[in-house]
């Protein structure tokens, strides 16, 4: 572990391993040398901790995703394996750029947004805590898509991600599962055979993840979907090239790009396999576990838990049961007591379109083995139901896990709540709308299965490893094991209105907005001054998040600029950036109009320095790393009752940023935390919002606000779009409807409001920074740590299960 030794290793792959020498010129190749060199000091950590595991045959949890948005793997290791001012020392010594080699590494492609990048911080805490947790997911050789703005529209490109592999990752070829797909299924003598399949085969890949300092790497386990056999030979030998290759590319589709774009047939049926995919193989993979260790399955609901992020790994309840019945040979009653002590449910989403409802003419095609078992899962649950509301018909039909119609549908969350023992919501008011409405029938039958774990994030990669200037400054004011306990930066709060911590303070966060703005140059080509609040919201575009009345707010500075209404003024810089699902294409004429208007502002001679935009393109990981800790001002402005949680609003408030948000998601924990005056609280409750839907008139609420009125105007009159005229008229029908879903024009004064109560706590910079300071102090309850310590004591009931030390280290 020491300087010398990681330079050997180094010097040895570089040379050897990959064969290169001085005369190489690109950073791949070091990057590549160095993560194998830290790979092997993890290697051995994560051998003991799997075997510990097997041996100690303690309980287990697996936790199932779509996505695990990893981001960089190298700096992180690096920090948690303790080795930091080893491999700087190291490279010095080199005369190599350490940062140059972190740079080249790319953003594994395996995930998309707030989804993904909760499993990441999960499993990072899993390891910190040392709970026997693994990840099971899907090696996407694309990720959901590269974005570039041209003439202000989102383009998507590949995202090849795996283009130079992944030295982090290990094939395990020897754990190959095979998965059925389409068939028949056959009776007979009360046993069941699914056949005439067409299988694929889930070869899994394993990443290790590593504990903070303490010896434990769990696992991640990718499927990647490979062919039963290469290709056609006798086809080949008859010259039809294609079709002799056709079989494999159908099989490797299934795990090609990351989330295909369902709109068409084509794409929900992708979808479903992939979905299918993840749930067989992993189960089977744990299976194939236990079958190695245990001669039957008395006590596996007793050892093991299987947790669903979201509602995308569902089928995982018929998936089961399917195995236990039909490969394991067990009773409907045995099977069926396995699998509702084994599954738990974590719901993410309030909106209806990300519920999933698969058609059972498709289910019957792709999955009829599984769509039998739905049927009698179904056909049980009702009889449950109607034991406990006899007559209710109407009940009946809205529990139903079919949703009958002209085109009968599975209601996958309803088949996850149904198979679940657990069903927890992501934030205090998410848990409560779940409770109260989107799953109301089933609290009322199962009011004890449900629950709330608040979301977090992991302080390792959002604060120590991506803000190392405060993290240096906080460890000289309260030493390091903030890192591993978060709440041990409430002491911090005694320094709020210390002069010289804020002094310290405020150079942080200066370095740290100089680098925001090197990066908003590099990617926008829009000067951004330091010394101006950054005013950012980066997150997934959709109308819910409301970059609409961000870029209306932008609009309204505009009109004050213009209009000579800038005594006092704050200057600002204002950073969207977020990507659309290629198929929504009012997020993307949001982009659209975003652009637009930057490129009007950013131009206009009379703005200057007072107000610049700009839209950060292909927003990631690593730039979120350089984001959160470069921001004055977090937007989190979403519509009340929509936001499930958030996780970027605790990224924000982790690194000093002070929030501008609704009553919304953790919101409303992040406020109870902070307090009012550290917080710009506007717009309507969820409460508000719906009793606000029968009356609710946006053309009289422009009409009786001039600035409001003023910003549709110069929108209306196409001033930000010249030479592209009625391309935003969509926008405007929207903003003025009366059915406008995200109530835009409702929360717009309140909002203007709030914006302009924050620029006034901008000018008082020893306000502010307070502000700051107190936001980080009382991030402690938006740690992962805490949400996975929750999650343990409520649902998992696993062990720490601390590996074995390594010749004493």
């Amino acid at each position: 572990m020491d300087s010398e030794a990681i330079s050997f290793d180094f010097r040895r792959y570089f040379a050897h391993t990959l064969g290169r020498d001085d005369h190489c010129t690109s950073s791949h190749y070091p990057y590549k040398a160095l993560a194998l060199t830290v790979r092997d000091r993890l290697i051995e950590r994560w051998k003991l901790t799997r075997s510990h595991y097997e041996e100690s045959d303690c309980k287990r949890t697996f936790y199932l995703s779509l996505e695990f948005l990893m981001g960089r793997t190298l700096s992180n290791a690096i920090l948690n394996l303790d080795i930091s001012k080893e491999v700087d020392q190291a490279f010095i010594e080199l005369g190599i750029n350490l940062d140059h080699i972190r740079e080249s590494e790319p953003d594994a492609g395996l995930g998309n947004g707030g989804l993904g990048r909760l499993a990441a911080c999960f499993l990072d805490s899993c390891a910190t805590l040392q709970l026997p947790v693994r990840g099971y997911g899907l090696r996407y050789e694309y990720g959901m898509f590269r974005q570039h703005i041209a003439n202000g529209q989102q383009i998507e490109d590949p995202d090849h991600w795996l283009r130079d592999g992944n030295p982090w990752e290990l094939e395990r070829p020897e754990y190959t599962q095979q998965i059925k797909f389409c068939g028949r299924t056959e009776h007979i003598n009360g046993r069941v055979r699914w056949v005439d399949t067409q299988d694929v085969l889930a070869v899994p890949y394993d990443l290790p993840v590593p504990g903070y300092r303490n010896g434990t790497v769990n696992t991640l386990r990718l499927w990647k979907a490979a062919a039963t056999d290469e290709f056609n030979l006798d086809e080949f030998n008859a010259g039809s090239y294609t079709e002799s290759v056709e079989t494999k590319n159908d099989a490797e589709h299934i795990t090609m790009v990351l989330y295909p774009n369902d709109a068409s047939e084509n794409g929900k049926e992708l979808r479903l396999r992939q979905q299918y995919f993840l749930a067989s193989a992993s189960i089977k993979d744990v299976i194939r576990e236990w079958n190695e260790h245990h001669s039957d399955f008395s006590d596996f609901a007793e050892k093991n838990c299987f947790q669903l992020n979201d509602t995308h790994p569902s089928v995982s309840v018929a998936e089961l049961m399917r195995q236990l019945m039909d490969e394991q040979g067990l009773s409907w009653d045995r099977a069926w007591a396995i699998t509702s002590k084994t599954m738990a449910y974590t719901n993410h989403t309030l909106l209806p379109e990300a519920l999933e409802r698969w058609s059972v003419k498709l289910f019957e095609c792709l999955l009829p083995r599984l769509l039998e078992i739905i049927y009698e899962i179904n056909a049980r649950f009702l009889g449950e139901v109607a034991l406990h509301w006899p007559g209710d018909t109407d009940r009946l039909r809205r529990m139903s896990i079919i949703e009958e119609g002209p085109e009968p549908m599975v209601r996958m969350a309803y088949l996850a709540i149904v198979g679940s023992f657990s069903i927890n919501g992501v934030a205090a008011l998410h848990t409560e709308l779940l409770k109260q409405g989107l799953f109301h029938d089933f609290f009322e039958l199962w009011p004890e299965r449900f629950n709330n774990k608040t979301n977090g994030v992991t302080p390792r990669r959002w604060l120590a490893a991506s803000n190392v200037g405060l993290r240096q400054l906080i460890d000289e004011q309260v030493g390091n094991g903030w890192i591993s306990d978060l709440q041990k930066l409430e002491q911090l709060q005694s320094q709020a209105d210390n002069r010289s911590f804020q002094k310290n303070w405020r150079q942080v966060k200066l370095e740290n907005k100089q680098r925001l703005a090197e990066l908003v140059k590099s990617d926008c080509d829009v000067d951004f001054d330091p010394e101006a609040m950054f005013d950012v919201q980066v997150k997934r575009i959709h109308e819910y998040k409301r970059q609409l009345l961000n870029i209306l707010h932008v609009i309204h500075l505009y009109c004050r600029i213009r209009a000579g209404d800038t005594e006092n003024w704050t200057p600002r810089c204002v950073l969207i950036g977020g990507k659309a699902a290629p198929g929504y294409q009012m997020a993307k004429l949001i982009i659209k109009l975003i652009n637009s208007v930057a490129r009007v502002i950013n131009r206009d001679e009379k703005v200057g320095g007072l107000l610049k935009v700009a839209f950060l393109p292909n927003y990631r990981v690593t730039a979120m790393e350089v984001i959160a800790p470069g921001t004055d001002l977090s937007e989190q402005i979403s519509t009340a009752g929509k936001e499930a949680s958030g996780t970027g609003n605790m990224k924000f408030m982790m690194n000093g940023a002070v929030t501008i948000g609704t009553l919304d998601g953790a919101n409303i924990e992040i406020l109870e935390e902070v307090g009012e005056e550290n917080f710009f609280l506007f717009g309507l409750t969820s409460e508000e919002v719906e009793s606000r839907r029968s009356h609710y008139a946006p053309n009289e609420i422009i009409e009786n606000d001039a600035d409001f009125k003023r910003v549709m105007k110069l929108l209306e009159s196409g001033y930000f779009n010249q030479f592209e005229p009625g391309i935003f008229d969509e926008i405007v029908e929207s903003i003025r409807s009366p059915y406008d879903h995200w109530m835009t024009a409702a929360d717009f004064r309140s909002y203007i409001d709030a914006q302009d109560q924050a620029a006034q706590a901008y000018c008082d910079q020893a306000r502010w920074t307070r502000m700051s300071i107190i936001n980080s102090a009382r991030c402690g309850r938006f740690s992962t740590d805490r949400t996975i310590a929750e999650y343990n004591r409520d649902i998992w009931n696993l062990a720490a299960a601390p590996a074995p030390e390594i010749n004493g280290v």
